[in-house]
């Protein structure tokens, strides 16, 4: 009975995602997700009773998937440099399994920044933390010294950007060649590690 259940709820995330996807927060409806899930609606609202919650649940599930597994790896015991390169793996896998999630929060933030911020809170998200592993790797010389927001930024603008730009990189660089366009961001990963521990290690 739960796998029964289970399976509903992964049809109707599914579903939900690529219409919230297609039309945003405020142009999906209740009744097209439920179409697209293949199911009726009382079925859709017994699962999910608004559209809110709906939303809120697909942003749970993505951020279950990433923000924990990086809490654990800045506490680890590992030297800094292991934590940016399984920091930066656990985002671009993140990334690469919903490769829409930039597009669709940069749309949702433009139309109404206090609904992402509200979800942001609501699961507890803090930079702090990450801005203290920083500065005690600063004050170990494992980290040239910086403001902690610009690594930061860096690290989530070289990761983001390609996925938030897909289809004009695809057209522009790639012809829109799409076996060529995979295989630029599977080569992403390497090439974003390589360039963000240059550029923090200290120069000895």
């Amino acid at each position: 009975m739960n796998t029964a259940k289970d399976t509903t709820e992964d049809k109707i995330l599914e579903a939900a995602t690529q219409v919230f996807v297609q039309k945003g927060m405020e142009g999906a409806r209740m009744q097209e997700i439920a179409d697209a899930a293949g199911i009726n609606k009382a079925l859709l609202h017994y699962y999910f009773r608004s559209k809110d919650k709906l939303f809120d649940a697909i942003f749970s599930k993505i951020v279950s998937f990433a923000f924990p597994k990086i809490g654990q790896i800045l506490q680890a015991e590992l030297p800094f440099v292991d934590k940016v390169e399984q920091a930066i793996d656990t985002y671009l896998d993140l990334l690469l399994k919903h490769p829409y999630l930039p597009g669709f929060i940069l749309k949702e933030v433009n139309r109404d920044p206090s609904v992402f911020f509200k979800l942001v809170m609501k699961h507890g998200f803090k930079l702090e933390p990450i801005f203290q592993v920083m500065q005690e790797a600063m004050d170990r010389g494992e980290l040239i010294r910086m403001k902690p927001e610009h690594l930061v930024v860096n690290v989530v603008g070289l990761c983001v950007f390609p996925f938030a730009a897909k289809p004009v990189i695809s057209f522009v660089a790639f012809n829109e060649d799409p076996e060529a366009t995979q295989a630029f961001f599977e080569e992403r990963r390497q090439e974003v590690k390589q360039f963000v521990i240059r550029a923090i290690q200290p120069i000895n």
